[in-house]
C-alpha cells in the first residue's frame, strides 16, 4: 500500500502544481526534523513534483539519526499539503519550493519516529479535553563571523546591546532581510532587536496553534541560518556559545483555548488565573524535571542553566519575577499565558512541545495544584528558603537530565517507545563523548599544577 497525500483545508495538489509552474519552481524541498532537532530535506526536481506531491517518495531512514535500522530503512515522506511555500530567494538552478512532511511506514502507517506526528497526538488528546493549545516562543540566536576558511568561530560582528542600533548592531540589515524572508513566506512577525549580549539577536513571530508554530520554528531556523550563511555570517542556536555571555533561551508561552476563549482567564479567580491555568502549571511543575533533557537537549544546554544569568535554575512559578522556571506576564483576557523560560532553541520544536503540552494536560486531567507563586529572588534565596517554598532544582547537566527522564512515565509515554529509546540512547553517547574529552579548562587549571 502506498501512502498518499490526503487534501487538506488550503491548496490541493492540482494548485500547488500550477502554482509551481507559474512561479518557475524548479525545486521542491521534503523537509522534516529528527529526533535530535536538525531540519532535514530531501529535494526532488520538478519532474518528480507528481510523485512528491501524492506522498510517494521514499527515503533510506537508517541514514537519519534515531529513526530506524537498516533492515528496516524504507520511509515514506508524506507532505502537509498546506505548508506550500516558495523560497524568497533565487538559488543556482533555479527556484526553490518547500513542504513540511511526516513520516510514514511502507506500508501507510504512521512512523513511530516521526516528531511532528508525536505532537499531533498531544494536540489531539487536548482536543479530546475540549481544548485548542496555542503556543507561542521566542528563540534567541546569535551570529559570528566565518574564518578566511569558511569555517564557523565565536567572532562576533558588533559589540551591540540589548535594543541597540547601527552602527554599534552591524546585523540590523541582516535582521531585516530576515524579517523580509519570514514576511514572503506568511509569518506574521511582531518585531526584531538586538539582545543583550555582542552578536545575540531576537526575532518574535505571532503565537498560533501548537502545530502551526513548530512548523514555524523549524522554518525560522532555517530562514535564520540560511540568511546569514548567504552573507557570509554563521548564525547559531546553540545555547551557550559563549562562557561568561548570555545563553540563547526560547522561552514557549502556553494556552489553552475552548471555544474561541482563552480557558486560562477567569476575572474573579485570584491572579485571574482560572483552576484550568493553575493545574495546567502545576503539570508543568511536576514534570519540568523529566521533559528538561528534551527542551535542553545538548551537554551545552546547561551551560546556560547557571546561576546568575537570566535562565531558570529552579522550578518555581512567579507573576512578575523572572528567576522561576514559568512566568505569567502581566496581560490577561486573550493574552492570558504562562511563559516557560527553561527550553533552548536547540531543541526538536515538535518534541519540545510534545513534552510541555504532555506535562501542562496531565496536570489539567489530574487536577493538579501548583505551590504558591514566588515573587521573591529565587537566586537570593538560602538553600533553607528555597525548601520552605518547596522549590526544586533544576537538572545541572544532561546526564541528570536523563536520569530524571529516565524516571519520567508521563513524558516517555508522550514521547513514545521508539523516540524515547533512540532519544536515550543518542544523548547517552553525546554525554560519554563529552566527559572522555579533555577540555582547555582542564588543561590550563592542572597541566603545570599537578
Amino acid at each position: 500500500m502506498t501512502a498518499t497525500a490526503e487534501k487538506t483545508t488550503g491548496a490541493t495538489k492540482k494548485e500547488i502544481l500550477s502554482l509551481c509552474r507559474e512561479q518557475g519552481v524548479a525545486f521542491l524541498r521534503l523537509q522534516f526534523t529528527d529526533i535530535l532537532g536538525v531540519n532535514k530535506n530531501f529535494e526532488v526536481p520538478e519532474s518528480q513534483f507528481d510523485k512528491a506531491l501524492s506522498g510517494d517518495i521514499r527515503f533510506d531512514g537508517s541514514a537519519i539519526e534515531g529513526f530506524v535500522r537498516i533492515e528496516e530503512s524504507d520511509m515514506v515522506l508524506k507532505p502537509d499539503l498546506d505548508t506550500f511555500r516558495v523560497l524568497p530567494s533565487d538559488e543556482p538552478g533555479g527556484r526553490v519550493a518547500r513542504l513540511l512532511c511526516d513520516i510514514y511506514n511502507p506500508d501507510g502507517s504512521p512512523f513511530a519516529g516521526c516528531p511532528r506526528q508525536t505532537l499531533k497526538r498531544q494536540i489531539a488528546r487536548a482536543a479530546a479535553l475540549g481544548y485548542e493549545v496555542m503556543i507561542g516562543v521566542e528563540a534567541e540566536f546569535y551570529i559570528f563571523q566565518l574564518d578566511a576558511d569558511g569555517k564557523p568561530t565565536t567572532r562576533t560582528h558588533d559589540s551591540g546591546g540589548y535594543f541597540d542600533l547601527t552602527p554599534v548592531d552591524k546585523a540590523e540589515e541582516i535582521r531585516r532581510l530576515i524579517v523580509r524572508d519570514l514576511v514572503s513566506m506568511g509569518f506574521e512577525v511582531e518585531g526584531g532587536h538586538h539582545e543583550v549580549a555582542p552578536g545575540q539577536h531576537e526575532i518574535d513571530f505571532r503565537y498560533a496553534g501548537a502545530l502551526d508554530t513548530a512548523d514555524n520554528l523549524a522554518t525560522f531556523k532555517f530562514v535564520v541560518r540560511n540568511v546569514a550563511y548567504r552573507h557570509g555570517y554563521l548564525a547559531t542556536f546553540m545555547p551557550q556559545p559563549i562562557f561568561g555571555q548570555a545563553g540563547s533561551g526560547m522561552h514557549t508561552s502556553h494556552s489553552l483555548f475552548r471555544q474561541g476563549k482563552n480557558a486560562f482567564y477567569e476575572r474573579k479567580a485570584q491572579w485571574e488565573l482560572s483552576k484550568v491555568a493553575l493545574q495546567y502549571i502545576g503539570g508543568l511543575l511536576k514534570h519540568a524535571r523529566g521533559f528538561c533533557a528534551v527542551t535542553n537537549p545538548l551537554v551545552n544546554s546547561y551551560k546556560r542553566l547557571v546561576p546568575g544569568y537570566e535562565a531558570p535554575v529552579h522550578v518555581a512559578w512567579s507573576m512578575r519575577n523572572r528567576s522561576p522556571l514559568i512566568r505569567i506576564p502581566e496581560r490577561r483576557e486573550v493574552g492570558t499565558r504562562c511563559e516557560v523560560r527553561m527550553p533552548d532553541p536547540a531543541a526538536d520544536p515538535y518534541l519540545s512541545l510534545t513534552v510541555q503540552i504532555a506535562a501542562g494536560l496531565d496536570g489539567v486531567e489530574h487536577e493538579f495544584t501548583p505551590p504558591d507563586p514566588v515573587n521573591k529572588n529565587i537566586f537570593e534565596m538560602s538553600y533553607r528558603e528555597r525548601r520552605h517554598f518547596r522549590i526544586d532544582d533544576l537538572p545541572r547537566d544532561l546526564h541528570e537530565a536523563l536520569e530524571y527522564l529516565e524516571k519520567d512515565e508521563v513524558v516517555r509515554a508522550a514521547l513514545g517507545d521508539h523516540i524515547y529509546e533512540r532519544f536515550i540512547e543518542a544523548k547517552q553517547r553525546e554525554w560519554q563523548e563529552y566527559i572522555g574529552r579533555v577540555s582547555e579548562w582542564e588543561l590550563e587549571r592542572y597541566l603545570g599544577l599537578y
